[in-house]
């Protein structure tokens, strides 16, 4: 890219960055009205002088004395024929003003919403990195420097790993994300035990998070034909939202079971819940319940998109729903292979 086209692209970046969107839809509502009413303008004036030339023509007809029947029936016909095709061509061109105008709102409404989704991404990603290596280098440091008793070194051993981990998931989530998008990740099924899987994550959460409770309800030797390790991103994705967004105390529940020709998981968490417009929002990708500058939880918005991605590419779906008295259910569902489908 030459110095000229990153100078532009810097420039259209920084447009949409002072242009609010709440502008960009009055201003287009504006133009459309005018667009429109300028439209109506024209008919009238073409119609009011299709009535005219009809009045004249019926005038020189008379003056001249030729003003009979048949010539009357053609001048009004004419007239009729004028007007139907101001009518045709005002509708046509109506109809590709609105189609452009729609078509043109709709993309420039997400090329701003997505600019601003990747710049929240940006805050993010930069606060999710630094976050746990400040936190790890912490850790060492105090380990190097201090005679600690046993307890409170494996306390802060712990929290260096947790964050390793929750690096680690960052990294892999970005760098999947990015393959995913590039068209460069080839997925590479085989038949696994999702028992096992499920049963892994859940303890891995139990011992990166010992003051948290977690329960699970997991039927044995439940197969399941994908790629093992994006299927344990995505467990380990609605776990750790399902911990990030609820309360030290509140108790998470894990469900793995068969039900007819599918597996379910279940991750119900007693959080605040998800309002139910953004039930479907939520996987989108950046999307985040939260403004970046005022956002109290971690995350980077992309966990759910990829989780989304990743099981439809396993044939499977899922989905959020309201938890009983409060909070959110999270349910994956996966095609059983056909061997194991009895």
């Amino acid at each position: 890219m030459s110095d000229s086209d990153w100078k532009k692209s810097t420039d259209m970046r920084n447009l949409f960055d002072k242009v609010p969107l709440k502008f960009v839809v009055y201003t287009f509502w504006i133009l459309l009205t005018y667009m429109v009413a300028a439209l109506a303008w024209w008919y009238i004036e073409l119609d009011q002088q299709n009535d005219l030339m009809l009045a004249f023509q019926k005038e020189n007809l008379q003056k001249i004395g030729q003003l009979t029947p048949q010539m009357l029936a053609m001048v009004e016909d004419e007239h009729s024929r004028n007007a139907k095709q101001y009518i045709g061509e005002g509708l046509t061109f109506l109809g590709f003003t609105l189609l452009g105008a729609i078509f043109l709102f709709v993309a420039v409404r997400r090329q701003i919403r997505y600019h601003l989704q990747q710049k929240n991404f940006m805050m993010a990603v930069t606060h999710e990195l630094k976050t746990p290596i400040a936190v790890t280098k912490l850790s060492l440091e105090t380990l190097k420097r201090h005679q600690l008793e046993e307890s409170k070194k494996t306390k802060i051993i712990n929290e260096a790993i947790n964050e390793t981990e929750r690096l680690d998931n960052l990294c892999n989530n970005i760098l999947l994300s990015s393959q995913l998008d590039a068209g460069g990740y080839q997925l590479t099924k085989n038949l696994f035990n999702l028992s096992d899987v499920v049963l892994q994550s859940v303890d891995a959460f139990k011992k990166r998070y010992p003051d948290r409770a977690f329960t699970h309800n997991i039927d044995h030797d439940l197969f399941c034909y994908g790629e093992e390790f994006l299927i344990k991103l995505v467990i380990n994705n609605i776990l750790g939202n399902a911990v990030k967004y609820t309360q030290g105390e509140s108790p998470i529940e894990v469900d793995c079971k068969s039900d007819g020709g599918q597996i379910e998981i279940l991750v119900k968490d007693i959080g605040e819940g998800i309002p139910d417009p953004l039930k479907t929002k939520i996987f989108e990708r950046f999307y985040r319940l939260e403004d970046e500058r005022t956002r109290k939880s971690k995350g980077t918005g992309l966990g759910l998109y990829l989780s989304n991605q990743i099981i439809k590419d396993h044939d499977g779906k899922i989905y959020v729903k309201n938890n009983s008295p409060k909070g959110s259910v999270f349910t994956i569902q996966l095609p059983k292979p056909i061997e194991h489908g009895g």
